[in-house]
């Protein structure tokens, strides 16, 4: 009988790798929907939202919860890249900051052009944190 071997996954942002390591399932949010990717998935390349990405790590009940600021994925041969300029562990999220952020944004719509993008940044991660939150 063949060993299977885990998926290979990584999490980049622009500075620097934030995660990296084996897992039984990813879950990100691309811009054609929500995709799960298990050992032998499809090769692939898509373009990420600002959303939470979820990967179950591989023999254990641990859930890592990341919020990306946007950026791509890319699936092949049991690997999992995702790059993003910004990616932030939900552990490592600052939720009274990302709610500020999230009213501070919201005042500045019709103003800033920005101003949807940082809303989708700041809800994003105020997701993860909650995620993480409700599994302790």
């Amino acid at each position: 009988m063949t060993e299977v071997s885990p998926l290979h996954v990584e999490l980049v942002a622009a500075d620097r790798t934030v995660w990296s390591g084996d897992a039984a399932m990813v879950i990100a949010r691309t811009t054609e929907g929500d995709v799960g990717i298990l050992r032998g998935h499809a090769p692939m390349l898509s373009v990420l939202t600002d959303a939470v990405v979820e990967i179950q790590v591989d023999g254990t009940e641990e859930v890592v919860i990341a919020a990306a600021d946007g950026g791509f994925i890319s699936v092949a041969d049991d690997r999992v890249s995702i790059l993003s300029e910004h990616i932030v562990l939900a552990e490592d999220i600052v939720v009274d900051k990302a709610k500020v952020e999230l009213e501070e944004a919201g005042q500045l719509i019709g103003v800033d052009d920005d101003a949807i993008r940082r809303i989708r940044r700041a809800e994003a991660r105020i997701r993860a944190a909650e995620k993480i939150a409700s599994r302790r």
